[in-house]
């Protein structure tokens, strides 16, 4: 198996726009260039649209350049996840650190809920993230991402490059959530007691709805605080929520292994969905 297939690389925009229309969500692909794709949208029970995201490519190589638009207009309900783990593939010399760039609007009363699947740094790997989030009046986000140390099947643990991830979420164009990481385990070892010790993997989850009441975050963020007692396995894994300024609620883990993650995101989105919407998510197919 070789580190990184022998595929050029690409610029590449995909823009997506979900409108509301009788009841039903229905997908605009504005633009489409490869390798990223989608094939189709599915109606989900609650009349929103399903959307699994393509790399074509098989992963993210140097030199790509990558763009992803997300508009989910009024009324709207989104949920976009990928059909497998993103992964980034060895840097070559002669080619610039990939870039991954989205950008997302919701519409008042539109709702995104985006459920990626891990990302997985591979060993020598260079790779930046920037995802800009803008949510008006009453529009709800579920976002998690999970990041992984690299192939540890292969004896990969933090042998990348550099890993620099961007945030910003703002409600009506004022910012909710600001954050940005960059990791260099050669040059700052990512083991140290200051950063993740012995945890290996790491989850960030996303909870909004703009103009929902400061004191209901509040009794959410207790209540998250609840689960994550139960989900927290001493020396294993570690979970917490809180708040963000306005409109939402952050929830974090840290793993060792990586694999009570997937369960315990899905807690956490069903507990917050039932909160701030009364009823159960859709989950994609592939989850389980």
């Amino acid at each position: 198996m070789i580190d990184q297939p022998p595929t050029q690389a690409r610029h590449a925009a995909l823009r997506l726009e979900f409108e509301a229309f009788q009841g039903r969500t229905h997908l605009r692909v504005r633009e489409q260039t490869p390798p990223l794709k989608v094939i189709r949208a599915f109606d989900l029970a609650d009349g929103s649209a399903l959307v699994h995201l393509h790399n074509v490519s098989g992963g993210i190589l140097g030199g790509d350049n990558l763009s992803l638009e997300i508009n989910v207009e009024a009324d709207a309900g989104a949920q976009i996840t990928t059909t497998s783990a993103t992964r980034i593939y060895r840097q070559r010399p002669e080619t610039a650190p990939p870039r991954q760039y989205t950008q997302v609007r919701v519409e008042r009363g539109g709702l995104l809920e985006l459920l990626p699947d891990p990302l997985i740094p591979f060993a020598g790997s260079w790779f930046s993230q920037a995802t800009h989030i803008d949510l008006a009046d009453d529009a709800g986000l579920f976002w998690w991402e999970i990041v992984t140390p690299g192939r540890t099947a292969r004896g990969e643990v933090f042998a990348y490059e550099m890993l620099d991830l961007e945030t910003a979420i703002t409600a009506n164009g004022r910012p909710i959530a600001l954050e940005h990481a960059r990791y260099k385990p050669a040059l700052r070892s990512l083991t140290s007691s200051a950063r993740f010790a012995d945890y290996r993997y790491s989850a960030t989850f996303y909870i909004c709805r703009v103009g929902i009441d400061p004191a209901r975050w509040l009794a959410l963020e207790a209540e998250l605080n609840e689960l994550a007692a139960t989900l927290c396995i001493p020396g294993e894994t570690v979970w917490g929520a809180s708040t963000l300024i306005a409109h939402g609620v952050v929830v974090r883990a840290l793993s060792v292994g990586g694999r009570t993650l997937p369960a315990g995101l899905l807690a956490f989105w069903r507990k917050a969905k039932h909160a701030l919407y009364d009823r159960e998510p859709i989950l994609p197919r592939k989850v389980y």
